[in-house]
């Protein structure tokens, strides 16, 4: 599937940047949740430059935009409204979620993304944790060694390794048990 390029105001960029550095703490939990491809195994963006506007979150493929709206929408209601007919005539969505319930409903939150993803895009209900989603859509499987490191189950064992170790473990007589 070919992305849409949307427009944004270049002189946005350094705000987006300023925002990314001062996010709230729901902006930080949700950020949590969706950065390196945990959602489903799609990328999002936070504090994304779109038009003259800067969404918190973004997902190119998805083409959704997630807000939180906390005190900084109090009063602006007239201007979310104009803001959010503006990104849906690109074909963006906007989902809008309430900054407390964020914060004390964090799962509800990430179920009602899944949710819209899977009404919306069918063919990617099957990118669920655990592992992640590579490229080629195949998943990867991830497991906790004896040291309690995550370690990737598919991953080649480094050279000399025995085949009961965990991958990345050698079978160095020298070093003591357990720091091979």
């Amino acid at each position: 599937m070919k992305r849409k390029i949307i427009p944004y105001n270049p002189e946005l960029k350094e705000r987006a940047k300023e925002l990314r550095k001062n996010m709230t703490l729901s902006e930080i939990m949700l950020w949590n949740e969706l950065k390196r491809k945990q959602l489903k195994g799609f990328d999002f963006d936070r504090q994304r430059p779109i038009d003259n506007y800067i969404v918190d979150f973004y997902c190119k493929d998805l083409m959704l935009a997630i807000e939180i709206d906390g005190e900084s929408h109090i009063g602006k209601e007239e201007y979310d409204v104009t803001r959010q007919e503006k990104l849906e005539q690109y074909g963006v969505t906007l989902l809008r979620f309430d900054d407390l319930t964020v914060r004390q409903n964090l799962d509800s939150v990430v179920k009602e993304i899944e949710e819209w993803i899977d009404k919306n895009f069918p063919e990617s209900s099957h990118h669920t944790l655990p592992g992640r989603i590579t490229s080629d859509k195949k998943q990867t499987t991830f497991r906790r060694s004896r040291n309690n490191k995550v370690a990737n189950k598919d991953a080649p064992r480094s050279k000399g390794a025995d085949k009961n170790s965990p991958p990345g473990r050698g079978t160095n007589k020298s070093s003591p048990p357990g720091r091979g």
